[in-house]
């Protein structure tokens, strides 16, 4: 079995990780720095946003991955990797844009993301369910 639709989502969000990791490596040469950060609120925020992208979009990923493998209908599939792409994509946006402050589009993201997680959460107990326990 194919799980299109996670697929798309993962090729999004790998991309993604290219353009924050371009951000990080071209401050790591501007600073001639090989770990850790300057006192550059901009360079830290870089550094923040992909770390941030490499803690969520795995497990939100799996979990899309899973759903789609166990059943759960496609579309609730896709919605819930639309909540976890865009979330992703503006928290990066807001973190490097407002240099690791409080943004809007940084605040949206982490609803955004937090969102899909519970959803993906919540679909999958509910296909477990429907498999199993009822």
């Amino acid at each position: 079995m194919i799980v299109p639709v996670t697929g798309v989502f993962a090729a999004v969000i790998g991309l993604l990780l290219l353009v924050l990791s371009a951000q990080v490596v071209r401050f790591r040469l501007k600073y001639r720095k090989g770990l850790g950060v300057t006192e550059d609120r901009a360079f830290e925020a870089a550094v923040r946003a992909h770390a941030n992208l490499v803690e969520y979009a795995p497990l939100g990923l799996l979990m899309l991955g899973l759903a789609e493998l166990n059943g759960v209908p496609s579309g609730f599939v896709y919605w819930t990797g639309m909540a976890l792409v865009v979330g992703r994509i503006l928290h990066a946006w807001g973190m490097i844009n407002g240099h690791g402050g409080p943004h809007p589009a940084r605040m949206i993201g982490i609803i955004l993301t937090w969102l899909a997680i519970l959803v993906a959460s919540l679909l999958l107990f509910w296909n477990v369910w429907q498999v199993y326990g009822g």
